[in-house]
């Protein structure tokens, strides 16, 4: 009983944590744009590109963090991660130049698309397999606080203040620390460790591309990233140019999905533990579908807010049953490398603002909001292939550390209910 309220601690330590870092990561990185416009003088396409390499290289860099923590350790990986970012935070805010600025900006968004899949997968191999579900809820809320008051922590300072950045990379390190000092209370006994199978990290990546449901999975979460995960970069230059008030509309509509996020999590918890993994994340994308329709179809401000609830509801039904999917397709040996490669699909935070973009340049709003819609769409049906592929071959073989985990029935745990 003592180990198991042991595990439970560590996991609420870890969603704490997730807290704080965001906090600090909100009330810097949502400036970057600010501090390269004021700071060095850049132009808007200038800075685009140069916050754009950052996630694109971390996109690239995830897969072999995932799986060299699968070697490692989780621990280690996660700590030298949260002790780059600092580094990062501090060197953006003394840079000088822009050169030296962007190459730490780099090194921090490498370390943020690192530190999440990471992140979760230890998340996965300490917490009991039932409450999973119930705790990945809790972080994914704990890290829309941290982006609801970090900014506002930013403002208050100063937006791209020096002292903001130094104070992040000090949260950081503090955070390094303590994961490193506290023992992770691993639910895997000695004998499974020495039995499991050593593979090298090239190998484990090769196993995760391999495996057809993951690979769906990471086509179905670039769409659905595109989708809502830079929604405010597409959304807010469609209501400045077309809406009346449009800037002042835009404000309302962040605290309307902050708002809907905190409040309705709790509820989108309980759904998804009532309709299973698989059907809250199709739901959620046809909320998706319908809150797309509704801003086109909107011209208020109201119209805009019940479609903006309408969509957020989507966002927090898809984005902890998508985890679990994940998760439902790993074991305690891969976990690492199947969060890592999965991580791939954060690419759509790139492709998101780059094709909405041009849609909305080229044929307005309707070109913008049905090509969204039409992502959630194709998200929805490529999980739902995912889930019904059968794993590869090397995972079905049975093997003395995961012979419980053989694949029978339905190819993913926890799919249905």
């Amino acid at each position: 009983m003592g180990y198991e309220k042991q595990r439970l601690n560590y996991v609420l330590f870890l969603i704490a944590g997730a807290g704080l870092v965001n906090v600090a990561r909100a009330m810097t990185l949502s400036f970057l744009a600010i501090k390269l416009q004021q700071s060095f003088g850049l132009g808007p396409a200038m800075i685009g590109v140069l916050l754009g390499i950052g996630p694109l290289v971390g996109a690239v860099a995830a897969p072999f963090a995932g799986s060299l923590s699968d070697k490692v350790g989780r621990k280690t990986v996660l700590t030298l991660t949260l002790l780059s970012m600092a580094l990062a935070m501090a060197g953006m805010g003394v840079a000088e130049t822009v050169l030296a600025f962007c190459l730490a900006q780099i090194v921090a968004a490498v370390a943020v698309a690192i530190n999440e899949p990471i992140s979760r997968a230890l998340m996965s191999d300490v917490c009991p397999e039932q409450m999973r579900l119930k705790y990945f809820s809790w972080r994914y809320t704990a890290i829309n606080f941290g982006f609801a008051v970090g900014p506002l922590i930013g403002i208050a300072a100063g937006a791209a203040s020096t002292t903001l950045f130094v104070i992040a990379g000090v949260v950081y390190a503090m955070f390094a620390l303590a994961l490193h000092l506290l023992k992770v209370p691993l639910h895997r006994s000695d004998a499974e460790q020495a039995t499991a199978p050593r593979v090298s990290v090239l190998q484990s990546i090769r196993t995760a591309i391999r495996d057809p449901r993951l690979a769906f999975f990471v086509g179905g979460g670039t769409l659905l990233i595109a989708v809502y995960g830079q929604w405010s970069a597409t959304l807010a230059p469609y209501l400045s140019g077309n809406i009346a008030g449009g800037v002042e509309i835009f404000a309302y509509l962040v605290s309307v999905n902050g708002a809907v996020v905190l409040l309705g999590n709790p509820f989108a918890r309980r759904f998804i533990e009532r309709a299973g993994a698989l059907n809250a994340l199709v739901i959620g994308c046809v909320l998706f579908l319908f809150g797309e329709l509704g801003f086109l179809a909107s011209a208020g401000l109201w119209g805009l807010a019940i479609s903006m609830v309408i969509f957020t509801i989507g966002e927090i039904l898809v984005v902890p049953s998508e985890y679990m999917l994940v998760d439902g397709i790993s074991n305690d040996r891969n976990r690492g490398s199947y969060f890592g490669a999965h991580s791939f699909s954060t690419i759509g935070n790139f492709v998101g603002p780059t094709l909405g973009g041009l849609m909305l340049a080229a044929f307005g709003g309707p070109g913008m909001f049905l090509l969204f819609a039409g992502f959630a769409v194709i998200s929805a049906a490529l999980f739902a292939i995912g889930t019904r592929m059968p794993p590869p071959r090397a995972s079905i073989e049975p093997s003395p550390a995961a012979g419980s985990e053989s694949a029978t029935g339905p190819h993913l745990r926890g799919l249905y209910a």
